[in-house]
Order: C-alpha cells, then sequence, then structure tokens
C-alpha cells in the first residue's frame, strides 16, 4: 500500500516516521496498550504480511523464495514514492534487517540471492551504520536492474555512497574503479533526465570524471547544466575551476552555441579558443555579434582568412572589433535619451542650493578651482563632442574663448585643460584629432604635453590600421622635455592598452634601461608598458621593470612615484594567478623599503576580480595596504558583502595606515554601483579627522556613484563642498567626485565586469587600478602636478547602455524589460532571471545588477545577455496577433 494519510488519526505509529503531533498523544497510551494494537487495521495486516514474506523467503523452495521477494519488492516499490517520512514497508521491516542479511550471507549464487541484494540495499538506506557503504555494496551485487525505480531519495544516499567509496579506493590504489563508474553512468543518466543537473554535475566533481557531462547532456538541459559549472567554478580549488570551465566550453561547442562558448573563452583568456570560435562557426552575423563582444572586453584580436574566409567580411569584422562603431552607437543613445546639450561645472556643483558662505568661495577663480572644472567638464561631457569651456563653435569670437579656458590655468594645469579636449571627443578619432592639432604646435610645453595625452585618449580602445596615435606619439618620446615625455608617453599607454605592440616595448625598453632617463619618465613608461602588455606575463618586460627597480638609488626609493614600478610589474600578471609566483620570488630580494609593498601588490593584482578565498585571507593577514583584497573579491556578489563587512572590521581596529585605503578598496568592490550601506560608511568616513582618509572617501563616493547621476551622492558631495569651503585639497576632491558622479552625464560606467558580471575585463581594472594607486598617496600625485593620472579612468569607462541593431547594424528599437537580475543556478523549472521589471524601448540605460531581455517574440537576439551591442534577428516563426 502507498503511504497515504493516516486513517486513524489517534493511532499513528509511535515510531519515528510519524509525525510528532500524533506521537504525544500516544505517549500514554504506549504504556498500557501493546504496540502493534497502535496500529490501524491497515497496517497491521501491511505488518504481518510482510514477517511472512521474510519467513518465506528463507523458505528452502527458491520458487517460494523468489515469490515471497517479488511481492517484497512491489510493496517497498509502491511506497518509496513520498519522501516526507519513513515509507511504513522499511519501518516494518527494519526489525527484520539483521535476519535478512544473515540469511544473505548463506544463500547460493543465483537469481534469488540478486533479488535479495537488491532489497537488503533499499533497507541499508536507512538501515546502515555510518560510513559502511552497505546500501552501495549490495546494489554492486544485486541484479542490474533500472535505478530510477526505486525512486529518488535512494538515488541520492546511493551518489553519496559512491563519493565517500571513492575517496576510500583512491587511497588504495590496486582497488578497480569499474563497477563504481559504471553505476555513477546510470545515476548522471537518471539526473539529467530528472532535471537534477546540478546533482549529476557534483557527483561527477566527486569522482573527478566530468567528462561524462559532455555525453548526457541534451538540448533541453544543456544550458542549466553548464550554468551551474561556470558559477561553481570559482567555489573550486584549482585546478578543477579550469576544468569545469573548459567541459562547460566544450558543451557549448557541442550544442553550437557559440556565443556562449565565446564568452567562456574570453573568461579563460585563452586566444586559441576565441579563434576556434570564430573557425567553427559559419554565420556571418553571428560573428559580427562575436566581434562586438570582443570590442565590449577590450581584446585586441587580428582575424585571420581562417577565421573569416571573404575579405569583405574580415573587414567589417575587424571594424567592429576595433570599436569604430562604439562613438556613433553612444551619441544615439545621448540623442534618444535627449541629454546633447553640452553641461558646464556649474551645471553640476549646483552652488545656489548651498547655503551662504561656500557659495561666496565658489566663485573665485584660483587655478586649483579651474583645474578641478577642466576635470568636471572633461567627465560630464565625455565623449559628446561638444562642451562649454573647450570646444565652443566658430561663431563666438572665431576660438579665441577656447584659448582662454586654457590659459586659465597654470603650468601643468594647462597640460589637464588641454587633455581634456581629448576626452570630450572621445572614441571620435578623426574629428577628435582634427580639433586636438593646433595645440600640438604651440610653443607651451605643457599645453604640447596635454595635447599628446589628449591624443591617446581619444583612440582609447579603438584600433586603427594607420596607428594616428603612434604615428602621432612617437617622436615626442624622445624629446628633451619631460613634461612632454611624460604626456606622449602616457598617451601610447592609454591607446593602446591591452595591445601588446611590439614597436611599443622596443621603443621604451630603450628608455627604461638608460640611466640618464629621470625618474617620472622612467615610472610612466613603466605604467605605459605594463597596461599595453597587461596579463600577458611577458617575460621580457617584467625583466625590464625588475632591474630598473633595483638600480633606484636610497634617494629615489623615498620618492613618492616609485610604488608605481611594482604596479606596473603587478598590470603584467593581472588575474593571472599562479603565474605570478616566479617574479613576486625574485621581488622579496628588492630593498626594505619597497619589498612588502611590491610584494602585496603582486599578489593583489594576479589574483584580481578571481573570487580567491584562500588569497583574501592572506591578504587580511598582512592587512597593510588593503586595497588589495577588494580587487580579488570584486568577483562575486557574495564575497562581495563579505569583503565589505571585514573591511569594516579593519575601520574600526587597523592602524592609520590601513584606515587610509580602506575607503578607496570601498569605492572598487562597488565600482559604478551605490549600495545604501557603502555609501553610509563612505559619507561617515568622508568627515574623518584624518586628512587623508576624509579624502579618499571623497573620492570613493565618487567611483561607486560613478555614471550613475545619484541623487543621494549628488547632496552628500554638495554639503561637503560647504563644508570644506577652506580646503582646497577636499574641495578639489568633491569636484572631482561630483564630476565622476554625473560621468557622460550618467551614461557611462567604470565597472570593469560585462556580459552579466561574468567577465572581467583586464584592460579597464587596470586603468581603475592605476588611479586608485595614485589615490593612496594623494598629496604628491593627484593634488600635486600628477593630477592627469586621473585620466587613466578613461580605460575603464564604458557606455552602460544596451544597443539593438538590426541585420544591416543598424539601431532598431524594440521593447526590452529591465529589472534587477535574479541568480537561477540550479533552481528548478524556468524561474524569472529578472524581478520588479519596467518595459522601455531600446536604446536602455543598465544600472549594476540589472539585466535586460526581450519584450517581444519578432526578434531572436544573437547573445544571451543582452549588454553593449546586441544583433537582433527575425523569428522565421513569428505569427502577427490580429
Amino acid at each position: 500500500m502507498a503511504a497515504g494519510p493516516n486513517p486513524n488519526p489517534n493511532a499513528g505509529g509511535a515510531d519515528q516516521g510519524a509525525a510528532a503531533k500524533s506521537a504525544t498523544k500516544d505517549l500514554k497510551k504506549k504504556k498500557d496498550e501493546k504496540k502493534d494494537e497502535d496500529l490501524s487495521d491497515e497496517d497491521l495486516a501491511l505488518k504481518q504480511q510482510l514477517e511472512l514474506y521474510v519467513e518465506r523467503v528463507q523458505d528452502s523452495d527458491p520458487g517460494v523464495q523468489r515469490l515471497a521477494l517479488e511481492s517484497m519488492r512491489q510493496e517497498i516499490r509502491t511506497a518509496t514514492s513520498s519522501m516526507t517520512s519513513v515509507p511504513k514497508p522499511l519501518k516494518f521491516l527494519r526489525p527484520h534487517y539483521g535476519t535478512l542479511k544473515a540469511f544473505f550471507e548463506t544463500v547460493a549464487e543465483s537469481d534469488v540471492k540478486k533479488y535479495l541484494a537488491d532489497i537488503l540495499s533499499v533497507l541499508a538506506m536507512t538501515m546502515s551504520a555510518e560510513g559502511e557503504q552497505e546500501s552501495l555494496k549490495y546494489r554492486l551485487l544485486g541484479s542490474e536492474g533500472d535505478i530510477g525505480s526505486w525512486g529518488h531519495e535512494y538515488v541520492r544516499n546511493l551518489a553519496g555512497e559512491i563519493t565517500e567509496e571513492y575517496a576510500k579506493r583512491q587511497h588504495n590504489d590496486d582497488l578497480p574503479m569499474d563497477d563504481i563508474m559504471e553505476l555513477v553512468q546510470q545515476i548522471v543518466a537518471f539526473h539529467m533526465k530528472h532535471n537534477a543537473e546540478p546533482e549529476a554535475v557534483d557527483l561527477l566533481m566527486e569522482v573527478e570524471d566530468l567528462d561524462l557531462l559532455v555525453d548526457n547532456v541534451d538540448s533541453t538541459n544543456y544550458k542549466r547544466t553548464c550554468l551551474y559549472l561556470t558559477s561553481a567554478s570559482s567555489y573550486l580549488p584549482g585546478p578543477d575551476d579550469i576544468v569545469a570551465i573548459d567541459i562547460a566550453y566544450t558543451i557549448y561547442l557541442k550544442f553550437e552555441d557559440w556565443t556562449s562558448a565565446l564568452r567562456i573563452a574570453l573568461f579563460l583568456d585563452n586566444i586559441q579558443y576565441v579563434k576556434q570560435v570564430y573557425t567553427l562557426c559559419d554565420d556571418l552575423l553571428q560573428k559580427k555579434q562575436f566581434s562586438f563582444i570582443l570590442a565590449q572586453h577590450g581584446l585586441v584580436l587580428e582575424l585571420d582568412d581562417e577565421m573569416v574566409a571573404d575579405d569583405n567580411d574580415r573587414e567589417a569584422l575587424q571594424d567592429i572589433i576595433n570599436n569604430v562603431k562604439l562613438s556613433e552607437g553612444y551619441l544615439t543613445l545621448a540623442r534618444d535619451v535627449e541629454v546633447m546639450e553640452p553641461k558646464s561645472p556649474e551645471d553640476i556643483y549646483k552652488a545656489h542650493l548651498i547655503d551662504g558662505r561656500a557659495s561666496a568661495s565658489a566663485t573665485l577663480d584660483s587655478a586649483r578651482q579651474n583645474l578641478a572644472a577642466t576635470f568636471v567638464n572633461a567627465f560630464v561631457n565625455a565623449g559628446f563632442g561638444q562642451d562649454k569651456l573647450m570646444t565652443i563653435s566658430s561663431e563666438s569670437s572665431s576660438g579665441s574663448s577656447t584659448g582662454n579656458w586654457l590659459f586659465k590655468n597654470k603650468e601643468h594645469g594647462k597640460a589637464s585643460a588641454a587633455a581634456s579636449l581629448g576626452m570630450i571627443m572621445l572614441w571620435d578619432v578623426d574629428s577628435g584629432l582634427a580639433q586636438i592639432d593646433k595645440y600640438l604646435h604651440i610653443a607651451d610645453n605643457h599645453i604640447v604635453a596635454g595635447a599628446l595625452l589628449g591624443v591617446g585618449i581619444v583612440n582609447c580602445g579603438i584600433k586603427n590600421d594607420c596607428d594616428p596615435a603612434l604615428a602621432i606619439l612617437n617622436d615626442f618620446v624622445t624629446k628633451d622635455d619631460p613634461t612632454m615625455r611624460i604626456g606622449a608617453i602616457m598617451g601610447l599607454g592609454i591607446a593602446y592598452a591591452g595591445s601588446q605592440k611590439e614597436e611599443l616595448k622596443l621603443r621604451l625598453s630603450a628608455l627604461i634601461s638608460d640611466s640618464s632617463t629621470p625618474l617620472d619618465v622612467l615610472v610612466f613608461s613603466a605604467i605605459t608598458l605594463g597596461l599595453v602588455y597587461v596579463g600577458s606575463c611577458c617575460e621580457e618586460v617584467a625583466q625590464l621593470i625588475i632591474i630598473a627597480i633595483m638600480e633606484r638609488n636610497e634617494t629615489e626609493l623615498n620618492d613618492p612615484l616609485i610604488r608605481f614600478l611594482p604596479l606596473a610589474l603587478g598590470l603584467l600578471y593581472l588575474g593571472k594567478q599562479e603565474s605570478v609566483e616566479p617574479t613576486a620570488e625574485v621581488s622579496k630580494t628588492f630593498n626594505e623599503k619597497i619589498k612588502k609593498y611590491c610584494d602585496i601588490t603582486l599578489l593583489s593584482l594576479a589574483y584580481a576580480g578571481t573570487g580567491n578565498v584562500l588569497k583574501v585571507q592572506k591578504l587580511l593577514g598582512h592587512c597593510a595596504q588593503h586595497l588589495e583584497k577588494a580587487l580579488i573579491a570584486m568577483a562575486e556578489e557574495l564575497g562581495l558583502d563579505m569583503a565589505i563587512r571585514s573591511l569594516e572590521h579593519l575601520l574600526q581596529y587597523g592602524e592609520q595606515n590601513i584606515r587610509r585605503v580602506v575607503p578607496l578598496a570601498l569605492g572598487l568592490l562597488c565600482i559604478s554601483n551605490p549600495k545604501v550601506n557603502v555609501m553610509d560608511t563612505l559619507s561617515r568616513l568622508s568627515h574623518d579627522s584624518d586628512g587623508e582618509v576624509s579624502m579618499a572617501a571623497i573620492i570613493s563616493l565618487g567611483l561607486i556613484g560613478a555614471g550613475t547621476n545619484n541623487a543621494r551622492i549628488s547632496g552628500m558631495l554638495r554639503n561637503l563642498s560647504s563644508y570644506y569651503y577652506k580646503e582646497a585639497g577636499h574641495l578639489f576632491c568633491v569636484r572631482i567626485a561630483q564630476g565622476l558622479v554625473h560621468l557622460g552625464k550618467g551614461l557611462l560606467t567604470l565597472s570593469p565586469y560585462h556580459s552579466d558580471r561574468f567577465l572581467l575585463s583586464p584592460t579597464r581594472l587596470a586603468g581603475l587600478v592605476t588611479v586608485l594607486h595614485a589615490c593612496l598617496d594623494m598629496k604628491s600625485t593627484i593634488l600635486a602636478k600628477h593630477h592627469y593620472m586621473l585620466y587613466f579612468l578613461v580605460l575603464a569607462m564604458q557606455p552602460r547602455m544596451l544597443m539593438t541593431v538590426d541585420e544591416s547594424l543598424k539601431p532598431l528599437s524594440v521593447p526590452v524589460r529591465v529589472g534587477q537580475a535574479v541568480d537561477v543556478v540550479g533552481q528548478a523549472g524556468r524561474p524569472k532571471t529578472i524581478t520588479g521589471f519596467q518595459t522601455h524601448s531600446t536604446p536602455v540605460l543598465l544600472a549594476a545588477g540589472e539585466r535586460a531581455e526581450l519584450a517581444t517574440e519578432k526578434y531572436i537576439p544573437l547573445s544571451p545577455v543582452l549588454e553593449g551591442f546586441v544583433i537582433l534577428k527575425e523569428n522565421p516563426d513569428y505569427r502577427e496577433e490580429n
């Protein structure tokens, strides 16, 4: 009988299986009446029936034995369906488990013995002692029947015992695994059939045979399986994590889900895989979509005829990878959101909203204020091609006013002002270079330096066959004036970040190894090489920088700029984990002053964004320079919350130099993602008694609100500007933060993650880290003459848009639902992936943690993740509803 509702509620069996309520009622009865009388009539009949079977099984006649086993089997099978309580037959057979086991040993090999083994295997599920694996033992002795017919719970229990047994056998090499693996094969097939992909994956991970998955997935469940594999990988120790992701890649290729395979290839940073996806896929539209993803990731890839056979197609695809379409798409978005009107710094400061005393100081025309205004203006109008300070149209007194703003800045201030033109013309190479060109021929070195940097900024993330940036900047690298040299070198670093360009290596190596090179030029050359070869583990460059560090004398080691050399070295290993070890060993031989800083910087950058738990603990142990831990924990939400919590503790108990770094670490963790708890902490720290802490907190308020136009942060910053109206340094930081919050009028983000927080773009992260290292010592970098280092942020800027285009890459407006992303890993059925959505028509802006999905069946997107540029193709099965 099935374990249905108990017909006599007051007489539920007082065994474990019974519900707790009836058990309490029964306690009184139990003493007076015998146990049997507690059972209802049906249960009693069943119990006697089973006891009879147990006797019959021990009969001498094989026919009787077989019949009894068959009937017992029927009883158990029909009862295993519900697992809320122990099924009745199992409960009544418990006392006889020992008897049956003993009898089993005496039976001769026969079908009967196998039948009995099957039943013992099921009984062992509830009966056997911990760690005995009896269920598995009898299963292996039994008949090879269908494993699923005994129910899910049985299969799960078996899987658990298999993992224990596997671990045991691994220690003894002489034990074969074949019999277990055969069972594993059956269990995996069963789980895959019954939508329990995570359980199948877990079992295979335990027995270290994930390859079995590839044959067991089908088109209905491969997406869920791969999603589980990729999410689980961040909790696996190496090299298992890479194995899991590799299997996901293989599965995606098997089902020709090319775009997902490409995302995995980028995640593994495996160029071979990227090329393989291009080569295997023969759909041109699909390849265009790949190219958009590569452009967003910042991967420099030269297509060859193997990947794309046709010359014209190859050129079109190469253009997309080179990001030529970015400016156009961004401006389309701006027009759609109606924010083309240029804004002036005053529109951002909103000084009229603050009470009297501060607004008076805001009107003063000091060089520091103008410098701040230059940056605010550059950040706010980034990429729009027009503003109110630098690019004033020709009718207003023929361009004299542009010159005016330049000359309202002092020396190196002029450099930042000229470079801000590059930021305003961001991504629009042709018209940008035309605008900047006139400044390259002025007799003022600072302006020329700024213009050179501007050339680099315009080309940021945009590749071009004729390499305009290299052509213009190359000659200035060896000029006499260090300011011009730095401008040119930094420009090259920004324009060619991640491109691993040989010419630059040769050019800058000569500078770094030349003993007459001034320290600042040397440091910027190293940073530029670090950016160009970011994450490449390039031995040559590493050697160069190591030697440069070793050759510095005592006075140079005290220079605040020296801290950028370890940073440059670290950038080479960004996110590359173990590859950093040999270099880290060498760094232990450095001068005492820089040894520890170098060690921690290398470690933190190598594990940046990997969510590597062990390394986080190691850094917590150091806690000397805290920026680092944040880098590693950026990877996933869970780690993020834990990191925020441990940073809170450091604030309470850490020493002064640790407290100075905590705000920056928080800023990095929640970049362009204004979480309320972080905002409150930073707001508290921005009034800290220690000047360094409060300045770092102010900059971080700008970072977490970068490009969000967040009203609450804007309010906080306005109040801070009146609070610090006499402190020039603090006020400068407030202004920079205000510029960041309104980055690109709210259309840009600084977050290095894209593709649903799955991929981390190394060039973007490199830009952020460089600026944050500069902020570790504001007084000697950002507040002194190296404020132009803030322009490294341009590497991380990316429109936070979803732009849908049709097959000829023209913008196409379709309705999409945008809402908070929900993590659906391992959930049953088809759960909703977003919650609390609103429907907009594209192009739309995506905030941190948001996800979009199409609200129409009319088109099919060519990418599983709707972000950046997404190509839509018409759905052939779509029928208009009348």
